[in-house]
């Protein structure tokens, strides 16, 4: 049997050099291998990288802004000073606030408009204890971590404050799966997994506000309680919905209860939303929408007709494997 020699590793020294000559006709296939190299590479290879790629095009530089963070260097700063002054790239922010110079920093707020840009501008400004942090430009939880990571402090009233404030929010504004740590069983009903408040509950926690991480819990449980006990969730699991509709019809449930739960003094004139979603959820859980069949239920034997079309209903990758291999009720009998 012949073998074939397996491909060897081109020496970076060369890749760079094909990838800074243009015409080398290269360029292409020594960008990808140095990229995918470059983490395993001697700092002064990676130096030489982050060099040639900051006077490329658009797309390696985007890429060399995003190693720059990890990898800095105040070798960098003219380069990356100049191509701020030239260009003003989004990423190109990110280097400048996290490692220039504080006074640079101040300078060029009002040209740093990155939607994330003022909670790390705030981060790195608050290294100095007579900066003031304006909360009104961040979202609760930045404004804990900012607070957390400068080492300042709060009042156990703003702290617990700030937890209900991320209610009311998640409750006006709603959310998904994927702002949450929540599977489809009854942690969908536990508002410390959804990300924000987890977050900001471990901020609180680190700087010692217990009183505030405690309220929080205790009034959770008996949001969890009272939606246990309610219309909606009784008939949420009766209707048996497929999983991701369930999460849908959860979430409104969840809105409902926690918005009610609020003391007053979080609850904003301006809530009118709420009143809406309200009569949404009573709408759809006094009226079952008649595409949501019934459960399965344990009396049901697997030959009875009437089985295939609920579990049908109930799971798509059973229908689909019905579908698929046509197992269709014939002569009103289950084709098994």
């Amino acid at each position: 049997m012949i073998y074939k020699t397996p491909k060897r590793n081109t020496p970076i020294a060369t890749l760079i050099k094909n990838y800074v000559n243009k015409k080398s006709g290269k360029v292409a296939e020594s960008r990808k291998e140095i990229q995918r190299r470059f983490e395993h590479l001697d700092w002064k290879d990676q130096k030489k990288i982050l060099i040639a790629s900051l006077d490329s095009c658009k797309s390696d530089r985007q890429w060399a802004y995003s190693k720059l963070y990890n990898h800095w260097d105040k070798s960098f700063e003219e380069k990356v000073r100049k191509l701020w002054d030239e260009l003003h790239e989004p990423m190109c922010a990110w280097p400048i606030i996290r490692f220039f110079p504080i006074s640079y920093v101040k300078e060029n707020m009002t040209s740093f408009t990155g939607e994330r840009d003022f909670y790390f501008i705030s981060l790195r400004l608050a290294e100095d204890p007579n900066y003031i942090i304006d909360k009104s430009k961040l979202r609760t939880v930045d404004y804990l971590a900012v607070l957390y990571y400068s080492g300042r402090t709060l009042s156990d009233d703003d702290a617990i404050d700030m937890l209900f404030e991320i209610v009311h929010d998640l409750c006006i504004s709603g959310f998904s799966i994927y702002e949450t740590h929540m599977d489809y069983d009854e942690s969908l009903f536990d508002l410390s997994k959804h990300l924000s408040i987890n977050r900001a509950k471990n901020y609180l926690f680190r700087m010692d506000h217990y009183k505030a991480v405690d309220l929080f819990d205790e009034w959770n449980r008996k949001v969890r309680n009272n939606i246990r006990d309610s219309h909606e969730y009784a008939v949420l699991k009766e209707w048996g919905f497929p999983r991701y509709d369930l999460f849908e019809q959860g979430i409104l449930i969840v809105r409902k209860y926690a918005y009610t739960a609020l003391d007053n003094k979080y609850k904003h004139p301006s809530d009118m939303i709420v009143t809406e979603m309200f009569s949404l959820a009573d709408l759809i859980f006094r009226q079952p929408p008649e595409d949501v069949p019934s459960r399965i239920t344990n009396d049901m034997l697997p030959s009875d007709p009437s089985f295939l079309e609920k579990i049908k209903q109930t799971n798509v990758e059973v229908k689909k494997l019905v579908d698929d291999f046509e197992l269709e009720l014939f002569d009103g009998d289950v084709p098994f």
